[in-house]
């Protein structure tokens, strides 16, 4: 099912399988935060429609908070988390039911997802999550996913449906992963500043200077809601998907990315699929801790695209977390290079920093791995 997508032929994403749709409330929302029927309704003709072609659709979207605003008659969304939750759980079920109306106009079977972080923490959870998806699938249903905000805490949550998507994507074994949002894609700066900024139309790695000039570290010309599309793009990227970030002001874009067009920009999957077991340690798992490489260890992931990682080329640990934990592997800069399972809790693993592998056990009196991370229980992002 899965088929590669070289950067200098967009025709291939004409012969993708799986795709996952994500819109952001600017998309399917008027300004004043009221819903646009009318973009609903196209988007559900168009996903129904690229469903009888023989694809299998997945829909992520924004827009409940906007849909309890509206319907509970308020000025903005509330400042407070209970009241941003009261919104949700209102507005959810509207979205739902226009949703539901809508597909069903064109003979469409929808279903409803709701997910949090907390249900990707476990690996039993990730599984029972990810088999249902693909059996709604394999029923020919369009699941219509959202965070589930009324119960989601910041410590288990996703956070935004950019990154949602991609971790959609990678539970459904997704071949492509389109973000339709009020951006035309990513750009060599900040437009609204920037007026000689060029449209990237494909990016097959995501590096440091590209986060940096969508508002990573030490950016001042930040390019507003980037920095989470590049992040879903790693994540996606290393998943082995596609994925495209395009304007959703007019969803005839959808039709045009299907035909292989060049409009937004393309994001080169890697060759192969992660394991199972590897897809859950880098999008599933809960991130316990931080672990600084320093740059000879760092140049050694990026290039070999994984090896594992000995005390004596780590300079920092920050967190607490206890051997099995999943850990974040940052350079020196602080950009995210692996996730990983480390073999010793924060305490030990900041006794031995920087230590051979020969001196383990003369600093904290035992020696169970000479690896803080073995290879096989790391992904490189």
């Amino acid at each position: 099912m899965h088929r590669g997508v070289d950067a200098m032929d967009r025709s291939k994403i004409a012969e993708v399988k799986r795709v996952v749709v994500k819109v952001g409330t600017s998309t399917i929302t008027y300004p004043n935060g009221k819903i646009n029927y009318e973009k609903i309704e196209k988007l559900a003709r168009i996903m129904t429609d690229l469903q009888n072609q023989g694809k299998e659709m997945i829909l992520v979207s924004s827009g409940a908070g906007a849909a309890g605003v509206g319907r509970m008659g308020l000025e903005a969304k509330p400042a407070s988390i209970p009241g941003k939750q009261a919104c949700a759980a209102v507005g959810q079920g509207i979205l739902m039911h226009i949703y539901e109306r809508l597909f069903g106009e064109y003979g469409q079977v929808v279903a409803q997802v709701l997910l949090t972080k907390s249900d990707m923490v476990n690996r039993h959870s990730y599984a029972n999550a990810r088999n249902a998806l693909q059996e709604m699938i394999s029923w020919g249903v369009i699941p219509i996913i959202n965070e589930n905000d009324v119960v989601a805490i910041d410590e288990f949550k996703i956070g935004d449906n950019d990154n949602l998507s991609a971790l959609v994507a990678s539970l459904a074994d997704a071949d492509l992963d389109i973000l339709l949002s009020d951006i035309d894609g990513l750009y060599t700066a900040n437009p609204k500043t920037h007026p000689e900024a060029r449209l990237v139309s494909v990016v097959e790695e995501v590096t440091p200077e590209i986060e940096a000039t969508a508002g990573g570290a030490g950016s001042k010309n930040a390019t507003g809601g980037m920095l989470t599309k590049l992040q879903a793009a790693k994540n996606a990227m290393s998943a082995g998907i596609a994925l495209i970030i395009a304007n959703g002001e007019d969803l005839e874009i959808l039709r045009k990315i299907m035909r292989g067009e060049p409009v937004g920009t393309l994001f080169v999957p890697r060759e192969s699929h992660l394991r199972f077991r590897n897809q859950w340690l880098a999008f599933g798992s809960r991130i316990s801790g931080k672990v600084i490489v320093d740059e000879g260890l760092a140049k050694a992931l990026r290039q070999k695209g994984g090896c594992s990682i000995l005390p004596v080329g780590i300079t920092g640990v920050e967190g607490s977390f206890e051997s099995g934990d999943t850990v974040s592997v940052l350079d020196q800069e602080g950009h995210e290079l692996a996730r990983g399972m480390t073999n010793y809790n924060a305490e030990d693993l900041d006794l031995i920093k920087g230590c051979r592998t020969s001196q383990i056990e003369e600093k904290i009196g035992y020696k169970h791995y000479d690896e803080a991370i073995h290879r096989d229980n790391l992904v490189v992002l």
